[in-house]
């Protein structure tokens, strides 16, 4: 048995509770730091949807990973794998335990399977593909992956826009299929055999009912206001930031685009939908342990302090 202790990460859907039991765990071992591992959670002035934890969620545990990036930038799941492997050599350099938290699951892909290199963003080929994202929906976009990458088309939900553009991105740039040159990726860190993934597994009606309410709480609480004043700043309409959910519907609705009515009714859908791909996404994913209940439940931290201690 390694008497390295294992690297924990808490994934889940949103609203599972993620971050209140990664807090719950760091605060029974007592010297546990929490690294982000949520692509919203990174970008500064993203504050009303993104559940970044308070000061007082937070409970004086260490946070890494958090409201860093500029919104203007389209940071990438490589980069944060490349900062969240040096913020692990750091914490454990410490003595210290690094717990991974957040739902987006090709980050933590990424960071146990490094990527290949990839070329830089063109923002003419992006404009061109974000045109027919909007005029056609992200649908035709993945009609256009599968005629030029069949296999990653395969691979890649059609709604998920992000990475359905980024895979055309490549191909349009190099005239190669992203399929094919996915393999040469760099060398795993010697620390991705320790990750240990626990997945939250809240009652579905449960969870939906939660979504939907946090949604109205997030439009209350001035969502609006907040990209009114993102966009008066210079940040555009199609960067990654104002691409998570509940940002671009309110984009939408400030372009005309939607009633405030539709653009509540669509977050609301869209995060169901999302946390029904995570879930199917983490099934995917190879020694995972399932977690039923919210983040709240002291049960699962308990259960979680009990399986790492067991094989470290």
């Amino acid at each position: 048995m390694s008497k390295t202790p294992p690297i924990i990460s808490i994934v889940g859907p949103t609203a599972s509770g993620k971050t209140e039991l990664g807090v719950s765990v760091a605060l029974r071992l007592g010297n546990a730091e929490v690294i982000n591992c949520d692509s919203v959670q990174i970008y500064r002035g993203i504050e009303i949807a993104t559940a970044k934890p308070t000061t007082e969620e937070k409970s004086g545990v260490p946070h890494h990973l958090i409201d860093y990036v500029d919104p203007n930038v389209n940071y990438t799941a490589a980069e944060w794998a490349n900062d969240a492997s040096k913020k692990i050599v750091e914490i454990e350099s410490r003595g210290n335990v690094p717990i991974l938290v957040g739902g987006t699951g090709f980050y933590l892909r990424t960071l146990r399977q490094p990527l290949f290199e990839s070329p830089k963003t063109d923002p003419a080929i992006r404009e061109r593909l974000r045109i027919i994202r909007e005029t056609h929906g992200p649908e035709r976009l993945h009609d256009m992956l599968a005629d030029a990458d069949p296999v990653a088309a395969e691979r890649l939900f059609p709604r998920d826009y992000v990475r359905v553009m980024r895979s055309l991105e490549v191909f349009l740039q190099t005239g190669k299929k992203i399929s094919e040159i996915q393999p040469n990726r760099a060398k795993a860190p010697e620390f991705a055999s320790r990750i240990r993934i626990f997945v939250l597994n809240p009652p579905r009606d449960d969870l939906y009912r939660k979504i939907n309410e946090r949604a109205l709480k997030h439009f209350d609480a001035g969502l609006v206001e907040e990209v009114i004043c993102l966009r008066n700043k210079g940040v555009p309409d199609d960067t990654n930031a104002l691409g998570a959910h509940g940002y671009r519907r309110v984009c939408e609705y400030l372009r005309g685009q939607r009633d405030l009515a539709g653009a509540i009714e669509k977050t609301q859908q869209d995060v169901r939908n999302y946390a029904k791909r995570q879930l199917t996404w983490f099934r995917k994913e190879p020694g995972t342990v399932w977690l039923d209940g919210f983040g709240d439940d002291p049960r699962l931290a308990e259960t979680i302090v009990k399986l790492t201690h067991d094989v470290s």
